[in-house]
This record gives C-alpha cells, sequence and structure tokens, in this order.
C-alpha cells in the first residue's frame, strides 16, 4: 500500500512540476512581451485618470507617453470590449477591419470574410487598468486601483500606485 501512495504521491509531484514550468515559462513570456514596451498611447479614462497617469509615467522615465497613436507599442485603458475594439480599429484600421465593414451581414464562421465578434466588455466599473499590445490586442499587462473619489487628489493618487505597480513589474528579473 505505500508504494501505491508513493507513486501516486510521485504523479502528483510530476504534474505540480510540469505546471510550475508552463507558468514560469509563460511568465518569462509575458515578462518578455511587457520588457519589448518602450511608447505607450492612453484612451481617455474615467475621471482624468489618463492625464495624471501620463505625467507619473513619463515623470519615471520608463516608458515614453505619445500623443500619436501611430508611435505607441501599447495603449493603455480603462476599459476592454466591444467599444476598445471599435477605438483599436478607428485608432489602427486593419484590412480585417475594412472586409468587415463590408461584410457585416455575413455569419458564417467558415467563411474566409467571417469576423469574430467583438468581445463583451470586461470592465464596466471604474478602477480597472489595462496594457494592451497595439498589434496584436492582447493585454500585457493589468491592475486594478480604484480613487477613493473623483477629486484630483485621489485620482492622482490612483494613478500613483497604478504608476509603481507598473515599474515593479518592469523591474521584477527575467
Amino acid at each position: 500500500m505505500a508504494c501505491l501512495a508513493d507513486g501516486l504521491y510521485d504523479g502528483r509531484m510530476k504534474q505540480r512540476l510540469l505546471a510550475m514550468a508552463v507558468l514560469m515559462i509563460s511568465a518569462g513570456a509575458f515578462a518578455a512581451d511587457l520588457a519589448d514596451v518602450k511608447a505607450v498611447y492612453l484612451l481617455p479614462m474615467s475621471s482624468g485618470l489618463d492625464q495624471y497617469l501620463a505625467i507619473r509615467l513619463t515623470s519615471g522615465a520608463r516608458l515614453q507617453v505619445v500623443t500619436d497613436p501611430q508611435k505607441a507599442d501599447a495603449i493603455f485603458t480603462d476599459r476592454i470590449g466591444a467599444g476598445f475594439e471599435k477605438s483599436l480599429d478607428d485608432l489602427y484600421p486593419t484590412v480585417k477591419a475594412k472586409s468587415a465593414d463590408k461584410n457585416a451581414d455575413k455569419s458564417d464562421s467558415t467563411s474566409p470574410d467571417y469576423v469574430r465578434p467583438a468581445m463583451q466588455p470586461l470592465s464596466k466599473g471604474r478602477g480597472a487598468i489595462f496594457l494592451v499590445d497595439r498589434k496584436t490586442r492582447d493585454v500585457l499587462w493589468s491592475t486594478f486601483e480604484l480613487p477613493k473619489s473623483g477629486a484630483a487628489d485621489d485620482v492622482k493618487h490612483a494613478a500613483d500606485k497604478v504608476a509603481a505597480k507598473l515599474e515593479k513589474q518592469l523591474k521584477a528579473p527575467k
């Protein structure tokens, strides 16, 4: 009976080690993507958080905040979903987005012109912040920091916390 328990233990241990290896590899890939971000564009956010975040990010000198979305590696936003995807399509028109406008009535998923339906908003409330890769549209980093109120000091404090969390992630060893 001890051998069976040892075998079960070994099997579970192997699964845990494999899971940990996958997580470490994923974390390394995640950090590499985030490390590639040098310039960011900020979409308008609730309570003017984008303005305070821009000030804080540029003072840290880790990221350049750009006013031309074409120069950005990533986009900061406080909402993702259909509205955000529409904003990205407006900022960065793609062949796929243009064909979607022409073929809006097509819904056959086997058609080469089929366009996946937009995802539903994941953030309806305030406090969620996302850094999204401009090209892949993958969320590279996110956090939650809800200002106590819409007062300037509270929003500035929230922006400081968001920037500090991002800087900590950027400094994390790979």
